[in-house]
């Protein structure tokens, strides 16, 4: 089997007049596409094998960008023939390579690598951004007889710099409708619509599972939807809009393990304190937790009752029934609502001592959430409590995270109950520590101002 990787080169720079094509460098993005690249090649097997680049100043640039330090320099090569925009002096160029070479990495240029593929494959993709990777698979021939090879080559992956990288997914991708006027709740069903094709095109992100971001911001935008279905809940208590709405309780909830395994590692370093061992053991195992967990969210991406959900709820967001709801539904409405929600929030902190229980805790940490989404619909209203929100948010978030760090820590000290007691003993009686701290901060805040929120 022979693989073939094709990389066109991160961003470059037009800014320089009269500076030689082959000079060019690469801009401020190109320089922030180089990390997420190399994530992305390491997982498509491209460094598993020889790199070959050209030698315009991009290109250098990118393979600088994305081999990691130790990468043995004798599979490291710059050629001056791959700058190149002719597609036929890359397939004779190919004819070159040994045959005892199973993966070739190639960062060069377009048309010339796009037009490869077209030879190369039968359903080539219409174009190769900048950053784009094209991996293409071929039964074990000669390198030499590929020119022959003309749509015998199978894609196995295709991924652009969305697909990889949330920054640039984000570039031009809305995270909210903008409200409109004095009536937002009008703004009710754009909203939704907005958030469902953003659901869909985070999808991918999270498929591919090489930014922790794409997750992050699939679990908003889901909740952000059961927010406002909520809202007109309170107002209307319309039973078609309940049914509709309640799966999407569920398919957050599908996404949650992963999320944890993400955020523990991410806090690792902090965690483990300088203890290298610690940090690797635990790193170790929490990658293969959180490889299992991706492998689990795609399956449910991929299952008939989500997608059939998903059909459901956007037939709802899309049909006049939630029109006529959204176009009841005064700014007032959003306001009451609000301000149940806090009067409920308030009589929960209220209740909740030292002693409870930790899900009185998340309790109030999902009203909390449920709140602010409220206001976000009618922010301009609720612009102090907004900030005063995102504090206690915090707060509250880390208080989930430190519990889920526990548990993460028991179940290492379960199946490896062996490997370092004594570190993990110390660990386990810092994040009990830290997660009474925090515990006693949030109860110190009290309740939520209610007369004070409104503008």
């Amino acid at each position: 089997m022979k693989h073939l990787l094709l990389v066109r080169h991160a961003k470059s720079s037009w800014q320089e007049e009269g500076l030689q094509d082959r000079c060019r460098p690469l801009n401020n993005r190109g320089q922030e596409q180089l990390e997420p690249l190399h994530r992305a090649l390491l997982r498509s097997g491209a460094l598993g094998g020889d790199i070959y680049s050209s030698d315009a100043n991009r290109a250098r640039s990118t393979l600088a960008g994305i081999v990691p330090p130790q990468f043995p320099e004798n599979r490291i090569h710059i050629d001056a023939a791959l700058y190149t925009f002719d597609c036929q002096q890359l397939l004779g160029w190919l004819k070159s390579l040994d045959d005892k070479q199973d993966t070739v990495t190639i960062i060069g240029h377009n048309p010339a690598l796009l037009e490869l593929a077209c030879h190369l494959l039968k359903h080539p993709p219409a174009r190769l951004p900048t950053a784009g990777i094209l991996s293409i698979v071929f039964s074990d021939k000669p390198w030499r007889k590929l020119a022959k090879s003309k749509g015998k080559g199978k894609l196995e992956a295709f991924l652009t710099p969305r697909d990889y990288s949330y920054r640039e997914f984000s570039r031009k991708s809305r995270k909210r409708v903008a409200a409109k006027g004095e009536e937002p709740a009008k703004n009710l069903q754009a909203e939704l619509q907005h958030q469902l094709k953003r659901l869909r095109d985070l999808e991918s992100g999270v498929r591919t599972g090489l930014d922790d971001e794409f997750l992050h911001q699939f679990r908003i935008a889901i909740r952000r939807s059961r927010a406002i279905a909520e809202a007109l809940l309170d107002v209307t208590d319309n039973k078609t809009l309940a049914k509709a709405s309640k799966p999407l309780k569920r398919h957050a909830a599908r996404t949650s393990e992963l999320r944890d395994l993400h955020v523990f590692l991410q806090d690792l370093p902090n965690l483990c304190q300088g203890n290298d061992e610690l940090h690797s053991a635990l790193g170790t195992w929490a990658q293969g937790e959180a490889e299992k967990a991706h492998h689990a969210v795609v399956e449910h991406l991929d299952s008939k009752s989500y997608r059939a959900d998903m059909h459901d709820w956007e037939d709802f967001i899309h049909s006049g029934t939630l029109k006529k709801l959204a176009t009841r539904m005064q700014t007032e409405d959003i306001r009451r609502a609000a301000r149940n929600r806090l009067e409920g929030f308030n009589r929960l902190t209220a209740e909740t001592l030292h002693d409870s229980p930790d899900e009185d805790i998340h309790r109030l940490r999902k009203q909390l959430k449920r709140i602010r989404y409220l206001m976000e619909l009618d922010a301009q209203n609720w612009k102090s409590a907004l900030k005063d929100l995102k504090y206690r948010q915090e707060l509250y978030g880390r208080f989930q995270d430190l519990c889920v760090q526990i548990d993460l820590v028991r179940h290492f000290q379960d199946q490896a109950p062996e490997t370092m007691p004594a570190a993990i003993q110390n660990l386990m009686e810092h994040l009990r520590g830290a997660k009474t701290d925090t515990r006693r901060q949030i109860l110190s805040l009290g309740g939520l101002g209610i007369n004070e929120t409104e503008r």
